[in-house]
C-alpha cells in the first residue's frame, strides 16, 4: 500500500474564500509555480471541475496529466490520476477546517505520488513534501493577498 505525505497551514481567510481559490483552476498558473497550464475538461452537476488537464513543470519532472476531482463535502476536495506521461499515481486532497470563529482556515493537503521511473521511497517522500509545502505556501499567499478576488 502506498504511503501518503500530508502537511497543514493556517490561512487568514474563511474556508469559503480558500475553497474559491482552490476551485479556480483557470488561475492556477498565476500562483502554483509548477502548474504552467490548467484546463477544465469536464464539470459536475454543480458546475465544479470534475476533470482537469494540468501541464506541470517541476524542474526534473515535466508532465501533462489529467486528474478526476470529487467534492465529497463542503470543505473537502480530492483528486486522483486519470492519465499521465510520467506518473503512475497522483492522489490527493485539500481539507479545510474553520478556526478562530471561522475567520481563519486550517488547510490540510494530503498527497500520494508514484512515478513510472524508479525512485527511492525517501526521495519520493521528499519530493511530495516539497510539492505540498510549495502548494500550501502559494495558496496562503494567494488567498491572503486578495488577488483571487480581482
Amino acid at each position: 500500500m502506498a504511503e501518503h505525505t500530508s502537511s497543514s497551514i493556517t490561512i487568514e481567510a474563511t474556508p469559503a474564500d480558500v475553497m474559491a481559490v482552490i476551485a479556480d483552476f483557470d488561475r492556477y498558473a498565476e500562483w502554483t509555480g509548477e502548474v504552467k497550464q490548467a484546463e477544465v475538461l469536464e464539470k459536475d452537476e454543480q458546475g465544479r471541475a470534475a476533470q482537469v488537464r494540468l501541464v506541470l513543470d517541476a524542474g526534473a519532472i515535466k508532465d501533462d496529466h489529467t486528474l478526476a476531482y470529487s467534492w465529497p463535502a463542503e470543505n473537502v476536495v480530492s483528486w486522483s490520476l486519470v492519465k499521465s506521461q510520467m506518473l503512475r499515481q497522483l492522489d490527493g486532497s485539500y481539507s479545510l477546517e474553520p478556526e478562530a470563529g471561522g475567520s481563519h482556515t486550517k488547510v490540510t493537503y494530503q498527497l500520494t505520488v508514484d512515478v513510472k521511473i524508479p525512485m527511492l521511497g525517501m526521495i519520493k517522500r521528499k519530493a511530495e513534501k516539497v510539492i505540498i509545502d510549495r502548494a500550501l505556501d502559494g495558496l496562503k499567499q494567494r488567498v491572503e493577498s486578495g488577488a483571487a478576488k480581482s
